[in-house]
């Protein structure tokens, strides 16, 4: 599956890569759906199911050239290197305008999952007794998903572990919002957003020369956290890939059927008229976990009423569908030019 990339191809890959780090951040988006959309799904999971003995035998061996070609090198450092920087640029962003404007972000999400299931949809052409079926279950499994109840915060290594090889499913499967279901382990906050600010803070100081963040215990901490959640996430990144793969080499019809089922089923997580309930105490306070963050308990959702604020929202619901059928056909276009 490896070929020659012209600068334009790596430009669009590293867009590529931001564009899943971006959808991974956000709860009910997955970073598989992007994958999915742009066309590169399949030899993503092909390059990840290329970690294995092999690989790690050229490695050992010092063969660092034959290992890196062996694994598709160039297409992975390229969209992980996207990945990266969407995670501390773009996800910052993504921060403020969830806190500042969340109905509208919520708006434009669900529009572009919208717009993500009308275009493969579009390009499924075996439905069959068989298929139709699959679609059901996936439908219906990403709706169950999205009614769960969120739990309350674990910081024990041994589970931020397992948080990480759950949460990186997003990436690897469409429609699976890796970041939703940090929600409900109730570890979002605690790997996404702390541990994820104490790197970039510390990042910051060393650049300045400023050390003084090993003396902060708090600190060591989170870094110690979110490394064993990025050890869970690449352990469950190469074993999901290897388990995908087969699949889709053997049952590919069903398989991409019952992602789609799962995407539209996954429109539940994204609704933008929700109401956040947190868990309350007995004597009628918001429950706060260890760092004084509010314990989300579920969320209500509702239909809106027709005032303006609803209309913008349906605007940016419409924004979010464009946006995503404007980039494949400009793909497609510099496809058919080059």
């Amino acid at each position: 599956m490896q070929r020659t990339r012209t600068i334009t191809d790596k430009l669009f890959l590293v867009l590529k890569g931001l564009g899943m780090g971006a959808a991974n951040k956000v709860p009910g988006v997955s970073g598989g759906v992007v994958a999915f959309v742009a066309g590169f799904y399949e030899e993503f999971i092909y390059s990840l199911k290329k970690v294995n003995k092999k690989a790690f035998g050229l490695l050992l061996n010092g063969r660092f050239k034959s290992f890196y070609r062996y694994i598709n090198g160039p297409f992975l450092s390229l969209l992980f290197l996207g990945m990266v920087i969407s995670f501390f640029s773009i996800s910052k962003v993504l921060d403020y305008l969830i806190k500042h404007y969340e109905l509208y972000v919520w708006s434009v999400f669900f529009g572009m999952i919208i717009g993500s299931i009308y275009y493969i949809y579009r390009d499924f052409n075996d439905w069959k007794h068989k298929t139709y079926i699959a679609l059901i279950i996936g439908i219906l499994l990403g709706v169950s998903i999205s009614f769960l109840s969120p739990a309350t915060e674990n910081d024990n290594l041994w589970f931020v572990f397992l948080c990480g090889i759950i949460s990186v499913s997003g990436m690897t499967l469409p429609g699976f919002s890796g970041s939703f279901i940090l929600i409900l382990l109730g570890n979002y906050v605690l790997l996404l957003v702390d541990s994820v600010n104490a790197l970039y803070d510390t990042a910051s100081e060393v650049f300045t020369g400023d050390f003084s963040f090993i003396q902060n215990e708090e600190r060591i901490i989170m870094l110690k956290i979110l490394a064993v959640f990025t050890l869970g996430s690449l352990t469950g990144l190469v074993s999901f890939s290897h388990v995908l793969s087969y699949i889709l080499k053997r049952y590919k019809s069903i398989t991409l059927s019952s992602i789609i089922g799962f995407i539209v089923g996954s429109l539940g997580v994204v609704w933008p008229w929700k109401t956040t309930i947190y868990k309350i105490h007995e004597n009628g306070e918001v429950l706060l976990d260890s760092r004084g963050q509010k314990i989300i308990h579920n969320y209500e959702r509702f239909i809106p009423e027709l005032v303006l604020e609803t209309y913008l929202a349906m605007g940016y619901i419409i924004l979010g569908i464009t946006i995503v059928l404007a980039l494949v056909w400009f793909e497609q276009k510099n496809k058919k030019t080059t």
